[in-house]
């Protein structure tokens, strides 16, 4: 298993943009399918963002497609996630998560490793 820590969360007003970065731990990185989930306060967590192993590939939940842009640099053992226009109701703690699945993965359970979570907040 690889280990993830997040940083970029904060608060930003309505419209702005904040890039959250997701540092891996461990030299199998390239390895791993990366994905995105966010948890809203009183609700479940969801899926945001995944991207394959090598890169290119890419999948978006329909709320966050066209404003969000998940991306990887396997030689610096990061994943980042692009937030643009952001909006109140993407208000939540994000997680970084990595799997093995081959191919986009996005269901909870699929990912093996999750990071600690980083609060993003955007007030209206």
């Amino acid at each position: 298993q690889v280990q993830l820590v997040e940083s970029g969360g904060g608060l930003v007003q309505a419209g702005g943009s904040l890039r959250l970065s997701c540092a891996a731990s461990g030299r199998t990185f390239s390895r791993y399918a990366m994905g995105w989930f966010r948890q809203a306060p009183g609700k479940e967590r969801e899926f945001v963002a995944a991207i394959r192993w090598k890169g290119g590939s890419s999948y978006y939940t329909d709320s966050v497609r066209d404003r969000f842009t998940i991306s990887r640099d396997n030689a610096k053992n990061r994943a980042y996630l692009q937030m643009n226009s952001l909006k109140p109701e993407d208000t939540a703690v994000y997680y970084c998560a990595a799997t093995r699945v081959v191919g986009l993965a996005t269901i909870e359970s699929q990912y093996e490793s999750w990071g600690q979570g980083t609060q993003v907040t955007v007030s209206s």
